[in-house]
């Protein structure tokens, strides 16, 4: 099923794996991850959140918050007027992260790509919109 709602630049895994059930609700959702040669620290998640933000022209609603899990690493969220974005950096096995951003608002997947890659001076970044 082909929603009308979801941009054409834009591929949806909801044309062949899901029914769209609010296809008058506009949603983009991105994830983009990478590795890095340092681990990643809370203070790297605030201040890339809070830039990303800038990136994507959203409205902060929640400054970002982190927390810290001795098993599993780093977890950062900010929340926006527009939904809001999650990040996630291992140190081990690997050093990695993973960021999650969710919003109700068009924005460029290739700059928000770019800047992840940029900021944290990935040496590989992958992402995929859905």
């Amino acid at each position: 099923m082909t929603s009308t709602a979801w941009s054409p630049l834009l591929p949806s895994v909801l044309d062949d794996e899901m029914e769209d059930l609010a296809p008058e609700i506009y949603r983009q959702r991105l994830v983009v991850e990478g590795l890095v040669d340092e681990p990643i620290t809370a203070e790297q998640i605030t201040t890339y959140l809070s830039q990303l933000s800038g990136v994507l022209d959203m409205v902060t609603l929640l400054e970002p918050v982190t927390h810290s899990s001795p098993m599993y690493g780093w977890a950062g969220w900010i929340h926006w007027e527009t939904s809001g974005a999650h990040f996630y950096a291992w140190d081990q096995p690997r050093l990695f992260f993973s960021v999650d951003i969710y919003t109700c608002k068009w924005f460029s997947n290739e700059e928000a790509a770019e800047f992840t890659r940029s900021f944290f001076n990935a040496k590989k970044v992958v992402h995929r919109a859905f």
